[in-house]
Protein backbone atom coordinates (compact mmCIF):
# COMPACT_ATOMS: atom_id res chain seq x y z
CA UNK A 1 0.00 0.00 0.00
CA UNK A 2 1.32 4.02 -0.47
CA UNK A 3 2.76 5.65 2.39
CA UNK A 4 1.19 9.04 2.49
CA UNK A 5 2.77 12.41 4.08
CA UNK A 6 1.20 15.37 5.30
CA UNK A 7 1.82 18.52 3.45
CA UNK A 8 1.38 21.20 6.56
CA UNK A 9 1.72 24.13 4.33
CA UNK A 10 -1.91 22.43 2.79
CA UNK A 11 -3.45 20.69 5.70
CA UNK A 12 -4.30 21.52 9.16
CA UNK A 13 -4.51 24.82 8.56
CA UNK A 14 -6.68 25.50 11.32
CA UNK A 15 -4.21 25.73 13.52
CA UNK A 16 -0.73 27.58 13.57
CA UNK A 17 2.26 26.05 11.74
CA UNK A 18 4.09 23.96 14.53
CA UNK A 19 1.05 22.58 16.17
CA UNK A 20 -0.01 20.42 12.99
CA UNK A 21 3.02 18.12 13.52
CA UNK A 22 0.85 17.19 16.54
CA UNK A 23 -2.76 17.17 14.40
CA UNK A 24 -1.13 15.30 11.16
CA UNK A 25 0.29 12.40 13.64
CA UNK A 26 -2.88 12.14 15.52
CA UNK A 27 -4.49 11.78 12.09
CA UNK A 28 -2.39 8.61 11.08
CA UNK A 29 0.45 10.36 9.24
CA UNK A 30 4.28 8.88 9.87
CA UNK A 31 5.69 11.63 7.63
CA UNK A 32 5.29 15.42 6.68
CA UNK A 33 6.37 17.79 4.12
CA UNK A 34 6.01 21.25 3.50
CA UNK A 35 6.84 23.85 1.02
CA UNK A 36 9.92 25.77 3.50
CA UNK A 37 11.43 25.15 6.66
CA UNK A 38 13.28 28.43 6.86
CA UNK A 39 10.96 30.73 9.06
CA UNK A 40 11.67 28.68 11.97
CA UNK A 41 14.70 27.32 13.77
CA UNK A 42 16.09 24.26 12.47
CA UNK A 43 15.79 22.88 16.80
CA UNK A 44 12.35 23.75 16.49
CA UNK A 45 11.09 21.35 13.83
CA UNK A 46 13.70 18.19 14.86
CA UNK A 47 11.58 18.63 18.63
CA UNK A 48 8.44 18.19 16.62
CA UNK A 49 9.52 15.94 14.38
CA UNK A 50 11.02 13.80 17.42
CA UNK A 51 8.04 14.51 19.49
CA UNK A 52 5.10 13.10 16.71
CA UNK A 53 7.54 10.21 15.51
CA UNK A 54 7.12 11.68 12.30
CA UNK A 55 9.35 11.87 9.50
CA UNK A 56 10.79 14.73 7.57
CA UNK A 57 9.92 13.51 3.59
CA UNK A 58 10.32 16.99 1.61
CA UNK A 59 10.76 19.91 1.43
CA UNK A 60 11.99 22.82 -1.04
CA UNK A 61 14.77 24.71 -1.58
CA UNK A 62 14.87 28.38 -1.28
CA UNK A 63 12.64 30.14 -3.67
CA UNK A 64 13.30 33.71 -3.63
CA UNK A 65 10.60 35.90 -2.81
CA UNK A 66 7.73 33.72 -2.26
CA UNK A 67 5.46 37.04 -0.81
CA UNK A 68 6.25 38.67 -3.79
CA UNK A 69 5.21 36.19 -6.32
CA UNK A 70 8.80 34.32 -6.90
CA UNK A 71 8.52 30.81 -7.62
CA UNK A 72 11.99 29.82 -7.28
CA UNK A 73 15.34 31.64 -8.53
CA UNK A 74 17.01 28.44 -10.77
CA UNK A 75 16.51 30.09 -14.20
CA UNK A 76 17.02 33.49 -13.19
CA UNK A 77 20.20 34.72 -14.61
CA UNK A 78 22.41 36.85 -12.66
CA UNK A 79 20.79 35.13 -8.74
CA UNK A 80 23.66 32.08 -9.12
CA UNK A 81 25.70 33.48 -5.81
CA UNK A 82 21.98 33.57 -4.31
CA UNK A 83 21.19 30.54 -6.01
CA UNK A 84 24.55 28.59 -3.98
CA UNK A 85 23.70 30.11 -0.73
CA UNK A 86 20.75 28.53 -0.90
CA UNK A 87 22.00 25.47 -1.18
CA UNK A 88 23.49 25.72 1.77
CA UNK A 89 20.88 26.65 3.91
CA UNK A 90 18.91 23.71 2.66
CA UNK A 91 21.54 21.16 3.48
CA UNK A 92 21.63 22.78 7.31
CA UNK A 93 18.20 22.11 7.14
CA UNK A 94 17.72 18.71 5.51
CA UNK A 95 20.61 17.17 7.58
CA UNK A 96 19.43 18.61 10.77
CA UNK A 97 16.17 17.18 10.10
CA UNK A 98 17.02 13.89 8.69
CA UNK A 99 15.15 14.88 5.44
CA UNK A 100 16.80 12.53 2.24
CA UNK A 101 15.62 14.72 -0.96
CA UNK A 102 14.76 18.18 -1.34
CA UNK A 103 13.33 19.63 -4.37
CA UNK A 104 13.98 22.75 -6.46
CA UNK A 105 11.34 24.96 -8.12
CA UNK A 106 12.83 26.44 -11.10
CA UNK A 107 11.16 29.53 -11.34
CA UNK A 108 8.86 32.21 -13.28
CA UNK A 109 11.00 32.23 -16.78
CA UNK A 110 12.43 35.77 -16.78
CA UNK A 111 11.41 37.74 -19.71
CA UNK A 112 14.51 40.08 -19.74
CA UNK A 113 17.22 37.50 -20.83
CA UNK A 114 17.65 35.33 -23.62
CA UNK A 115 16.44 32.50 -23.53
CA UNK A 116 19.24 30.40 -24.28
CA UNK A 117 20.87 32.16 -21.19
CA UNK A 118 18.01 31.29 -18.96
CA UNK A 119 18.72 27.57 -20.20
CA UNK A 120 22.16 27.69 -18.97
CA UNK A 121 21.38 29.37 -16.01
CA UNK A 122 18.90 26.65 -14.71
CA UNK A 123 21.66 23.89 -15.90
CA UNK A 124 24.67 25.25 -14.71
CA UNK A 125 22.77 25.47 -11.36
CA UNK A 126 21.24 22.50 -11.34
CA UNK A 127 24.79 20.78 -11.76
CA UNK A 128 25.83 22.72 -8.96
CA UNK A 129 22.84 21.48 -6.78
CA UNK A 130 23.21 18.32 -7.27
CA UNK A 131 26.48 17.87 -6.87
CA UNK A 132 26.44 19.52 -3.58
CA UNK A 133 23.66 17.53 -2.47
CA UNK A 134 24.68 14.21 -3.61
CA UNK A 135 27.66 14.63 -0.79
CA UNK A 136 25.32 14.82 1.92
CA UNK A 137 23.70 12.12 0.66
CA UNK A 138 20.38 14.43 -0.30
CA UNK A 139 18.41 13.93 -3.30
CA UNK A 140 17.68 16.96 -6.22
CA UNK A 141 14.25 16.79 -7.37
CA UNK A 142 12.67 18.75 -9.83
CA UNK A 143 9.05 19.42 -10.97
CA UNK A 144 6.55 20.48 -13.67
CA UNK A 145 3.67 22.68 -12.20
CA UNK A 146 0.61 24.06 -14.15
CA UNK A 147 0.82 26.77 -16.41
CA UNK A 148 -2.96 28.11 -15.39
CA UNK A 149 -1.94 28.46 -11.48
CA UNK A 150 1.15 29.20 -12.33
CA UNK A 151 1.86 31.53 -15.34
CA UNK A 152 4.96 31.83 -16.75
CA UNK A 153 6.85 28.87 -14.96
CA UNK A 154 9.55 27.48 -16.38
CA UNK A 155 8.79 23.36 -16.45
CA UNK A 156 5.07 22.78 -17.45
CA UNK A 157 4.51 19.17 -18.26
CA UNK A 158 6.64 15.71 -17.09
CA UNK A 159 8.96 15.91 -20.95
CA UNK A 160 10.47 19.40 -20.07
CA UNK A 161 11.83 17.97 -16.61
CA UNK A 162 12.80 14.52 -17.98
CA UNK A 163 14.95 16.72 -21.01
CA UNK A 164 16.51 18.75 -18.31
CA UNK A 165 17.46 15.80 -16.81
CA UNK A 166 19.29 14.45 -19.48
CA UNK A 167 20.85 18.10 -20.44
CA UNK A 168 22.01 18.15 -17.10
CA UNK A 169 23.55 14.81 -16.92
CA UNK A 170 23.91 14.21 -12.72
CA UNK A 171 23.03 11.13 -11.34
CA UNK A 172 21.68 12.88 -8.64
CA UNK A 173 18.48 14.34 -9.99
CA UNK A 174 15.12 13.08 -9.95
CA UNK A 175 11.29 14.03 -11.12
CA UNK A 176 8.98 14.71 -8.32
CA UNK A 177 5.77 13.97 -10.12
CA UNK A 178 3.10 16.30 -8.94
CA UNK A 179 -0.49 14.68 -10.25
CA UNK A 180 -2.52 17.69 -9.77
CA UNK A 181 -0.50 19.56 -12.20
CA UNK A 182 0.31 16.73 -14.41
CA UNK A 183 -3.44 16.36 -14.99
CA UNK A 184 -4.45 19.65 -15.68
CA UNK A 185 -1.27 19.99 -18.63
CA UNK A 186 -1.20 16.66 -19.60
CA UNK A 187 -3.92 13.75 -18.09
CA UNK A 188 -2.21 10.09 -19.36
CA UNK A 189 -1.40 9.91 -15.61
CA UNK A 190 -1.07 5.91 -15.66
CA UNK A 191 1.60 5.97 -18.79
CA UNK A 192 2.89 8.50 -17.10
CA UNK A 193 4.30 6.83 -14.27
CA UNK A 194 4.56 3.66 -15.69
CA UNK A 195 6.83 4.68 -18.54
CA UNK A 196 9.11 7.13 -16.08
CA UNK A 197 8.79 5.11 -12.69
CA UNK A 198 12.38 4.59 -12.30
CA UNK A 199 13.46 8.41 -12.29
CA UNK A 200 10.70 9.59 -10.07
CA UNK A 201 11.26 10.04 -6.44
CA UNK A 202 8.57 11.83 -5.23
CA UNK A 203 5.03 12.18 -5.90
CA UNK A 204 2.44 14.25 -4.61
CA UNK A 205 -1.71 14.30 -4.83
CA UNK A 206 -4.65 16.49 -5.25
CA UNK A 207 -7.66 16.29 -7.54
CA UNK A 208 -8.96 18.01 -10.13
CA UNK A 209 -10.27 20.55 -10.89
CA UNK A 210 -10.64 22.35 -7.30
CA UNK A 211 -6.97 20.95 -5.52
CA UNK A 212 -9.01 19.82 -3.27
CA UNK A 213 -8.78 16.09 -1.56
CA UNK A 214 -8.87 12.71 -3.62
CA UNK A 215 -12.62 11.48 -4.40
CA UNK A 216 -13.51 15.34 -4.89
CA UNK A 217 -12.58 15.31 -8.66
CA UNK A 218 -12.26 13.59 -11.84
CA UNK A 219 -8.86 11.31 -11.11
CA UNK A 220 -9.22 7.88 -10.49
CA UNK A 221 -7.19 7.97 -7.01
CA UNK A 222 -7.99 3.98 -6.82
CA UNK A 223 -6.35 3.06 -9.89
CA UNK A 224 -3.22 5.29 -9.91
CA UNK A 225 -2.38 3.98 -6.19
CA UNK A 226 -3.10 0.39 -7.47
CA UNK A 227 -0.15 0.95 -10.33
CA UNK A 228 1.63 3.03 -8.30
CA UNK A 229 2.17 -0.12 -5.41
CA UNK A 230 2.82 -2.91 -9.30
CA UNK A 231 5.43 -0.92 -9.93
CA UNK A 232 6.95 -1.20 -6.75
CA UNK A 233 7.12 2.56 -5.77
CA UNK A 234 8.99 2.93 -2.59
CA UNK A 235 8.79 6.27 -1.92
CA UNK A 236 6.24 8.80 -0.21
CA UNK A 237 3.02 9.89 -1.79
CA UNK A 238 2.32 13.70 -0.53
CA UNK A 239 -0.96 15.00 0.42
CA UNK A 240 -0.65 18.37 -0.61
CA UNK A 241 -4.03 19.35 -1.52
CA UNK A 242 -6.33 21.96 0.05
CA UNK A 243 -8.93 20.53 2.13
CA UNK A 244 -12.75 21.69 1.10
CA UNK A 245 -13.49 21.49 4.77
CA UNK A 246 -12.13 21.04 7.93
CA UNK A 247 -8.68 18.56 7.12
CA UNK A 248 -9.66 15.58 9.46
CA UNK A 249 -13.17 16.15 8.34
CA UNK A 250 -11.86 14.76 4.64
CA UNK A 251 -9.73 12.20 5.58
CA UNK A 252 -12.00 9.63 4.90
CA UNK A 253 -10.53 8.80 1.49
CA UNK A 254 -7.14 7.62 2.94
CA UNK A 255 -8.75 4.84 5.43
CA UNK A 256 -8.65 2.19 2.39
CA UNK A 257 -5.11 2.68 2.02
CA UNK A 258 -3.94 2.73 4.87
CA UNK A 259 -0.52 0.05 5.66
Amino acid sequence: MPKFCANLTMLFNEVDFLDRFEKAAKAGFKGVEYLFPYAWKKEQLVEKLGAFGLTQVLHNLPAGDWNKGERGIACIPGRETEFQEGIGKAIEYAKALKCSQVNCLAGLTPQNAPTDKVRQTLIANLRFAAAALEKEGIRLLVEALNSQDIPGFYLVRTADVLTLIKEVGHPNVYVQYDVYHMQIMEGNLTKTIQDNHGKVAHIQIADNPGRNEPGTGEINFPHLFKIIDALGYKGWIGCEYKPAGKTEDGLGWIQPFRR
